[in-house]
């Protein structure tokens, strides 16, 4: 054993710049995994009742409600906070289905590792 070396060191086989391109490379490659995964939630569309389906919503994966159907019978001018609450319920389990389809599709790339702030 030479002067200056430990015992059980080996010299590095090639981790340095080489290593740090390959994982630079990977994380490139999961960044555009991510971005089109983004894109196809974005796409997606959900609907969500209330009511037993006297009032529908409807969203998209960018968390926008891109329609609202109420029927007829729902719309009592006596009693507007029923209406409000069906109206309610819907749009928030419409977003909660896009949230989840967000979750499950974002930890396919991720591995099931959550990323906060990422979505």
């Amino acid at each position: 054993m030479g002067k200056g070396m430990k015992a059980g060191k080996k010299p590095s086989a090639g981790g340095g710049k080489g290593g740090m391109q390959k994982q630079l490379q990977q994380m490139q490659a999961v960044q555009r995994q991510m971005e089109q995964a983004q894109a196809e939630i974005e796409a997606k569309e959900v609907e969500a009742s209330a009511g037993g389906g006297a009032v529908t919503v409807k969203a998209n994966g960018k968390k926008e409600i891109i329609d609202v159907n109420l029927k007829p019978e729902v719309v009592d001018p006596d009693d507007i906070e029923m209406l409000q609450d069906l109206i309610m319920a819907a749009v928030n389990e419409a977003l909660r289905q896009i949230d989840e389809i967000s979750e499950s599709e974002m930890s396919k790339v991720t591995g099931g590792i959550s990323i906060p702030g990422l979505f």
